[in-house]
């Protein structure tokens, strides 16, 4: 039986059976999986005398079919990916890059000026240049054959906690344990079309890449610009029949919100797949409204161990008057919570931190071993030998049943009017009020003051009011704000640093 050990195995086993199937579809453009193959393969040919085997390589481009051929050719080449993505700003980009250091930069004509412009002494190359470049087969066989399951396949970066980004280095054994998993657990197979809704250089957005080169499903990249039109964001999605959606909540409640449903059903639409952040239940119940014969599913998982580690599929006949449930651990992960001193947690109910273990765990942090250490450690539960855990910071607790419930970040515990306080405890109860579509709470540690930013009808008055009658006073926000939309970072995900900003300038002003 072949064994995958490179993600190059999946391209190339999907090349064979599906030469002439469109592989890849954006705004601009297409190509084959044959063709997706080829351009990879002249890419990386192009590339073997500037990179070094587990070299990274820098990817500046809009997502789309030529940043994929970039990642591959990358691959082919030996070395391992980085997307800097041309929406954050210069001053960003020289940060990530001050971290990932590579010497190579690929980007596209669109983007080349500002590439010279900002990547001063790194070598910039034009994707539509190398994938012209004709093959080099006996020197992408040379580098092929040096490579192994744990060579990085590519760094995403996050935000550090010291205003440094994280880069997390992910090998092909990760991405490869995890995709074999992922796409039967959830039926994802040839037929399908992943409508990709992530941004490349965001995880969410390796399982669609990975699911599809896999299974031999279609990729359908949805141009960023559609996200600010909801009417077409919908057509785009019906008229290219999308079946799969593994998307961030953010971008799910976007179309909820702006009653996108009721303008159009996507009907081809057979399973949702949603993680980033807490899906509010009167968005979940919208789309499943909508959507009577579709999965939905609630994945959790930070970057580190490689996009999730746990899952719960939505039972249509339970009502969750709770959170929904994390679920239950995919295969090959071992998932469980440590208390306060590192004694694991056993009995229901019980909160505490929760770590993972198994081969899905990233490689670490690139170019910070302090960083690497103090996330990635020693299991305290096995003196034995050696056996890597990474502790996500989250608190969870599970129910009788073994399901796993996430219940907040340690770093949003406050200590507020000498009570301790989860605020996503009051985001939740405040996503539960109608006419509330969203809510974030941030603390002023300077002021003691806990103050709630929040979209929606209702006005301040009408909002306090309703809290107080589900919220101890200890809970309720000493100032609420509505905004017209919740800021975003270019992942996707809810802007704490620019709300923080916002409570700033209140501070000041």
């Amino acid at each position: 039986m072949h064994k995958n050990i490179l993600i190059l195995d999946y391209l190339e086993t999907s090349a064979q059976r599906y030469p002439h199937k469109a592989a890849v579809i954006d705004e601009k453009e297409g190509c084959t999986f044959l063709e997706l193959m080829e351009q990879s393969q002249s890419a990386g040919s192009a590339l073997l005398g500037t990179v070094k085997s587990r070299e990274p390589v820098g990817v500046f481009m809009e997502k789309g079919k030529n940043a994929l051929a970039a990642f591959l050719g990358i691959v082919y080449a030996g070395g391992f990916y980085g997307m800097l993505n041309p929406r954050l700003t210069d001053a960003r980009l020289a940060q990530i890059l001050s971290v990932f250091d590579a010497s190579v930069m690929i980007t596209d004509r669109e983007h080349f000026f500002r590439a010279k412009a900002i990547f001063k002494g790194k070598t910039v190359v034009q994707i539509e240049d190398l994938i012209q470049i004709p093959k080099n087969r006996a020197g992408l066989k040379a580098r092929r054959c040096a490579m192994i399951d744990t060579d990085p396949l590519y760094a995403n970066f996050t935000s550090g906690s010291t205003g440094v980004p994280k880069g997390v280095v992910v090998s092909h054994r990760s991405v490869i344990d995890f995709i074999d998993c992922f796409t039967p657990e959830f039926g994802i197979e040839a037929k399908d079309v992943i409508g990709n809704q992530a941004p490349f250089d965001f995880d969410v957005s390796v399982k669609d890449i990975y699911s599809a080169l896999k299974t031999g499903a279609q990729l359908v990249v949805i141009p960023t610009a559609l996200f600010s039109s909801p009417a077409r964001l919908m057509d785009f999605i019906c008229e290219h029949k999308v079946t799969t959606m593994i998307w961030a909540v953010s971008a799910l409640c976007l179309l909820s919100t702006f009653h996108g449903l009721d303008y159009k059903t996507p009907e081809h639409v057979r399973r949702v797949l949603f993680s980033g952040e807490v899906m509010p239940q009167k968005h979940l119940n919208i789309w499943m409204e909508h959507l009577p014969e579709a999965v939905f599913v609630n994945l959790y998982g930070p970057t580190e161990i490689t996009c999730n580690c746990t899952y719960h599929v939505i039972d249509r006949t339970q009502s969750y008057d709770g959170p929904i449930p994390i679920g239950r651990p995919f295969v090959n992960e071992r998932v469980f919570l440590l208390d306060e001193h590192d004694r694991e947690i056993l009995k229901p109910g019980q909160t505490g931190e929760i770590c993972v273990a198994g081969t899905a765990l990233a490689l670490g942090y690139y170019n910070a071993p302090d960083e690497t250490s103090r996330r990635f450690t020693q299991n305290p539960l096995n003196p034995h030998y050696p056996e890597l855990i990474y502790r996500t910071g989250d608190l969870g607790y599970m129910d009788a049943g073994g399901e796993l419930y996430f219940c907040g970040r340690k770093d949003f515990q406050i200590k507020y009017q000498g009570h301790r306080i989860e605020l996503e405890e009051i985001e939740r109860a405040a996503c539960r009020i109608d006419g509330i579509w969203s809510c974030v709470c941030v603390f002023d540690a300077k002021k003691s003051r806990l103050w709630g930013f929040y979209t929606g009808t209702l006005s301040q008055s009408e909002l306090a009011g309703a809290l107080r009658e589900v919220l101890p006073d200890f809970m309720l926000p000493s100032v609420l704000r509505r905004l017209e939309q919740m800021p975003l970072t270019a992942n996707g995900k809810t802007d704490r640093r620019a709300l923080e900003a916002l409570l700033n300038e209140s501070r000041h002003s």
